[in-house]
């Protein structure tokens, strides 16, 4: 079943294989697709959907060292060679927004831009810096007001529309890692007690804003999200109210009839285990098609599928070694294993190379 082709929304994929979003911070002139972006993308056009690195719907979420937006003319026009080269070749490619929130340091920030999240604790830890060359603390964020929640809400409602301008066959709301929309979500990192917090519903409310939103801008069959119960990234974590919070949110994004629920598992990277038992109650919540990630050879995706457990599969760091990652998975060809000193560094090396 890996290699069959699925209808998702309005689009046929050439086989149920996912590129997983993931942050390659090559867009070196003022947070801007390249024609070297778009010769990555193109490389791997084979997988039956790409979705993706990190791109922030707002100056304000470009929290590391050059990452992508997609809120100016500019942008559009570089990511317009990048889902060129990938329907060039055949394939399907959805943008993953992602807006940092506290997550960042300042001078990562273009200037006028500022950090911002639910709360204004810090996020612990250090992040790199390319202004000072050097690991630094994260900055303390701006908590947002109500009023200025509703502007980011518009952010990506405006970065979903020039999604599509740039050619984008939809879209993935990064509600993961610990990242703005998780920070609303988890408790530990959002501690406000007004309509945006203090409980389930409050804690929902960004996220089903921001997804209506995206709706009503380019249609639900254009809109996905990805989600990551049990995550740790960025001090998030467990908490008692998790299970029935992620079943209101996923009841709630389906109602909305959002494409399809990316569900990331990060046990194969260190990280506790989402139940299997939450899993299922998950997939029986959502309506729309079902995305597994986490460490999946072919053989374990293939079961996965055929269990009717998932409805694609994605892979991640093959994928940046492994161009012609679906082939080899077909042929049971041996993989290549990628150079992780390469994976935020700017230029061709480890990127466009293997």
């Amino acid at each position: 079943m890996l290699f069959d082709r699925y209808t998702l929304g309005g689009i046929e994929l050439s086989n149920r294989v996912v590129m997983a979003p993931m942050t390659r911070s090559r867009a070196v002139e003022n947070n801007t697709p390249n024609a070297l972006m778009a010769q990555y993308y193109g490389q791997r056009a084979g997988a039956g959907l790409i979705v993706t690195e990190g791109v922030s719907p707002s100056p304000n979420g470009l929290g590391y060292a050059r990452i992508p937006g997609l809120f100016n003319e500019a942008q559009v026009a570089g990511w317009k060679l990048v889902t060129d080269a990938v329907h060039q070749k055949g394939g399907k490619i959805f943008v993953q927004l992602m807006h940092t929130g506290r997550v960042t340091h300042q001078d990562n920030l273009p200037v006028g831009a500022r950090v911002v999240g639910p709360s204004p604790e810090v996020c612990p830890g250090e992040m790199w810096v390319d202004k000072s060359g050097s690991m630094q603390p994260h900055t303390a964020p701006h908590a947002l007001t109500e009023q200025e929640i509703k502007a980011v809400v518009l952010e990506y409602a405006n970065a979903a529309t020039l999604a599509i301008k740039a050619g984008f066959d939809g879209i993935e709301l990064h509600a993961a890692n610990g990242y703005l929309m998780e920070q609303f979500l988890n408790p530990l990192v959002n501690k406000r007690t007004d309509g945006y917090g203090d409980n389930i519903a409050g804690r929902n409310r960004f996220v089903i804003e921001v997804a209506d939103a995206c709706v009503k801008a380019i249609g639900a069959n254009k809109v996905g999200i990805r989600i990551s119960p049990q995550g740790v990234f960025n001090s998030t974590g467990d908490f008692p109210e998790l299970e029935p919070q992620y079943l209101a949110l996923t009841r709630d994004l389906s109602k909305l009839g959002l494409v399809y629920l990316h569900l990331v598992d990060h046990s194969a990277m260190g990280a506790p285990p989402v139940s299997a038992e939450l899993k299922k109650k998950i997939r029986e919540a959502f309506a729309g098609t079902y995305i597994a990630v986490g460490g999946f050879t072919a053989e374990s995706a293939e079961k996965v599928l055929q269990s009717k457990e998932a409805d694609l599969i994605a892979f991640g760091r093959p994928f940046i070694s492994n161009p012609d990652l679906v082939e080899k998975l077909k042929t049971g060809a041996k993989l290549t294993d990628p150079d992780m000193s390469t994976f935020y560094t700017p230029g061709e090396k480890g990127y466009t190379d293997y």
